[in-house]
């Protein structure tokens, strides 16, 4: 289990690199998923809102006058032939002799269909029967100066003239209305022109004398003073007119008189229809020459019950119903919206999400009631919000895919990229060296090779480095090898030469009372010792020394003095003449310095002196300089010649220099509680040798 833990962790930074990604795809999976079910919770209750606000709306407008009109009517409009049906006036009657009252009243009714050139025409019957069977029209057109019809005139074609006509049940009525202007009023000189329209029975010639006016038909013309156009002026601009007719109908009359309990409105009333035309003098009475023609193209008709049709969206229907006998009087559904593309896979998704106050896949169903003078309304608005809110937000989703998936292929592309790029290397540099790992010593070095991986960037400058490493270290370790096996075998040649003359030196020498007997024996000990080590190295690593209270300053006076004798000269040391006692072994301090002085001695320039320097300091340290003027290490050598077996260039050059007396003098000074350092000055190379001051010792 624990070898299988081990190989697992291996692979840790992998598994966490991959899963960091991993859980990053799923985390965007999952924020897209709560951003969906947050939005179809909004989506809903805004639904919801806008549902009741779309049912107050339409309840808002059908209880407005115009809304009572399209309710009172909801079959209106023009057939095809242009003729209008007089519509139910959700007014008793309207005052056609006022034009602020009966203006007022058809545009807050929204009766008027509108024509070309300011034109506009409305005609309808007032809600209550008992004024009388009278068809109201009011309108407005566009015309120049009127010309009126003179009292007495037979002929009515020299004035500005309308002509109305009804029919009905097989009727047909007609009437020809010349203009009769009325004097100003006083006060009145910016109220522009006013008259009235008389009515005749139309006549198949164009002789009306001694022919007298239809007594029950009214009407009302009244032209504005200012110009329609604001730039024009004068007496023959285009001015707007304003008209208002009581029609009467012999039908709907004889119906009330007949009958006080007859029906209101009177059935058929969509098979009434009007035409009113009105024509400027002349004698063409065709309708290219009418100012004014209900029967012209372009009409705007005004607002009905399927205008409604444009606040409802799509799966929304509305029904309108009579509250008494509960028969439908319109059913209008809601125009679908623009096909946008939806993903089926999301469509399903959200509707699988669920709200929280709600079920969406059970319709919705809003009610009000609207009175009106021919009875109450009820209204009922149905939503189906499950096809509402799923699919607009299906589309939205469909449309916001494309970012989420770009996203994600965006992380999963980083993925690759890293995977490839760093990772893979990454790998392949672990599996190289999980074998060395393992500790299979120098097969396992061997084998590691990390040249391939080498580049330029972070990671191939870390294999350039360790495959630089490992080539040295590889270097290094059969290097060593070869000079232990060449040491070893020296070494063992040496002692066997010594112990030959020492085991004759023991013969000649052989009692115990012989002092040299002592000497000798120490000696065949020592090359005991090391024989029978594997390499020097070992041998001075393992061997030991006797500390004692040494003074430090005479000592360094005799070096000086005697460095000659091992083929030193001009050694210098200035004496304190005072004693500074340290704690150091006599003879391995002594083959310290004499390394130290051999080295100096090679690398030294040829006529400047050594020269030794005593220091001491408050805490009890004493450190000693040797000084030569020369080259100077190599920065990175300065550790590196204390290691045993290192040469330099110039060392490797000379004979027999093993590279071990600096090995030699820092394992002495280490055994002694000292240091010893290397430093490159201005002038040459100093060593520092730090010995501890003998305690009790000034």
């Amino acid at each position: 289990m624990r070898r299988f833990l081990r190989w697992l962790a291996s692979f840790r930074l992998r598994i966490l690199f991959r899963s960091a990604f991993l859980l990053l795809i799923l985390a965007v999976v999952a924020l897209a998923v709560a951003v969906l079910q947050g939005e179809k919770q909004r989506a809903w209750r805004n639904y919801q809102s806008a549902l009741a606000k779309t049912k107050e709306q339409i309840v808002t407008r059908l209880r407005h006058p115009s809304g009572q009109l399209a309710l009172l009517n909801p079959t209106r409009g023009m057939d095809g032939a242009g003729r209008l049906h007089p519509v139910l006036l959700p007014f008793s009657s309207i005052d056609f002799d006022d034009q602020i009252k009966t203006w007022n009243a058809v545009e807050m009714a929204d009766c008027l269909i509108r024509y070309p050139r300011n034109g506009s025409l409305c005609v309808g019957i007032g809600n209550n029967p008992w004024i009388g069977g009278f068809i109201y029209a009011a309108g407005t057109f566009e015309s120049g100066p009127l010309v009126p019809h003179e009292i007495g005139d037979r002929y009515l074609d020299g004035a500005h003239r309308m002509r109305v006509a009804v029919r009905l049940r097989g009727t047909h009525h007609r009437w020809l209305a010349p203009f009769e202007i009325l004097p100003p009023r006083r006060n009145a000189s910016f109220e522009g022109v006013r008259g009235r329209l008389t009515g005749y029975e139309e006549l198949e010639g164009r002789d009306y004398d001694r022919r007298m006016p239809v007594k029950e038909f009214r009407g009302w013309l009244w032209q504005e003073a200012r110009c329609l156009n604001a730039r024009q002026s004068g007496e023959n601009c285009e001015r707007k007119s304003f008209f208002s007719l009581r029609l009467p109908v012999e039908e709907l009359i004889a119906d009330l008189l007949r009958d006080r309990r007859a029906p209101w409105p009177p059935p058929g009333l969509d098979e009434i229809a009007v035409e009113i035309s009105f024509f400027p003098p002349g004698l063409g009475e065709g309708r290219e020459a009418a100012l004014f023609d209900s029967a012209a193209r372009g009409a705007v008709p005004p607002f009905s019950l399927s205008d409604l049709g444009e606040l409802l969206q799509a799966g929304e229907t509305l029904r309108v119903q009579r509250e008494n006998d509960g028969r439908d009087e319109a059913l209008i559904r809601g125009k679908g919206g623009l096909e946008e593309q939806v993903s089926p896979l999301l469509t399903r998704l959200i509707r699988r999400l669920p709200v929280a106050d709600g079920d969406v896949a059970a319709p919705i169903e809003l009610e009000d009631t609207v009175a009106t003078p021919a009875g109450n309304y009820r209204v009922i608005l149905r939503g189906e919000a499950s096809r509402v809110v799923n699919q607009t937000l299906s589309a939205t989703a469909t449309r916001l895919a494309w970012f989420v998936g770009a996203v994600m292929a965006a992380i999963v592309l980083a993925w690759l990229l890293i995977e490839i790029g760093m990772i893979r290397r990454i790998a392949r540099l672990t599996r190289r060296a999980r074998p060395f790992a393992a500790g299979s010593g120098e097969s396992g070095l061997a084998a590691l090779d990390f040249a391939d991986l080498a580049g330029s960037d972070e990671l191939g400058i870390l294999a350039d480095r360790l495959d630089r490493l490992l080539a040295r270290v590889k270097e290094d370790a059969e290097r060593e090898r070869i000079r232990a096996a060449q040491e070893k075998e020296q070494w063992h040649a040496v002692g066997h030469e010594i112990m030959s003359p020492l085991q004759s030196l023991l013969a000649l020498h052989g009692g115990d009372a012989d002092p040299s007997h002592r000497y000798l024996a120490r000696m065949q000990q020592a090359i005991r010792v090391l024989y029978g080590s594997a390499s020097p190295s070992e041998a001075f690593e393992s061997s030991s020394v006797a500390l004692g209270t040494l003074d430090i300053d005479d000592f360094l006076a005799d070096i000086a003095a005697n460095a000659p004798h091992i083929g030193v000269d001009d050694v210098r040391y200035a004496a304190r003449g005072k004693p500074v006692p340290v704690r150091a072994d006599e003879y391995s301090l002594e083959d310290v310095i004499g390394h130290l002085l051999r080295n100096a001695e090679r690398y030294r320039l040829p006529g400047t002196p050594i020269v030794f320097a005593l220091d001491t300091d408050d805490s009890g340290g004493v450190t000693v300089k040797v000084h030569d003027t020369g080259p100077a290490i190599a920065p990175e050598w300065l550790e590196k010649i204390f290691e045993y077996g290192f040469s330099g260039a110039l060392e490797r050059a000379g004979e027999g220099n093993r590279g071990q007396g600096l090995f030699v003098a820092k394992t002495y000074m280490a055994k002694m509680g000292g240091t010893i350092r290397a430093v490159n000055e201005e002038d040459g190379v100093s060593f520092y040798l730090g010995l501890k001051r003998a305690e009790g010792e000034d």
